[in-house]
């Protein structure tokens, strides 16, 4: 079961990290998503993995640590909040530039020109 679970970190883990690495909003998006996902198995899985354990001492022989349990609870409210931060954050500056690129190597073109930049009239 260890094993799988650690699987499942890893490869969350890995995706997130190449998703944030592409040049567009959504998988940037998408991949901080999977990281989170990924850091919060990781920090639930260090108050000791177990079937049967209660969050409380001296109820039962084995317990599970709560303290990892509040991290995560905290860390999934947080990361949700920053989701949604991210999402507004990148529709708004797709509406001002007309393109989703992130890597800040492309030249932004203005939707509208300036007015003295304005073409004159064909004849």
């Amino acid at each position: 079961m260890e094993l799988m679970f650690a699987l499942v970190i890893g490869t969350l883990t890995g995706s997130g990290v190449y998703l944030m690495m592409r040049a567009r909003t959504f998988p940037v998006i998408v991949g901080l998503t999977l990281l989170s996902y990924g850091v919060n198995l990781f920090l639930f899985s260090s108050g000791r993995l177990m079937s049967g354990g209660q969050p409380i001492i001296g109820s039962t022989e084995n317990y599970s640590d709560p303290l990892p349990q509040a991290l995560v609870l905290t860390a999934i409210v947080i990361g949700f909040a920053m989701t949604a931060f991210l999402v507004v954050l990148s529709l708004r500056s797709r509406a001002d530039t007309n393109e989703d690129h992130v890597d800040g190597q492309r030249e932004h073109r203005r939707v509208r020109p300036a007015p003295d930049e304005a073409e004159e009239p064909r004849k």
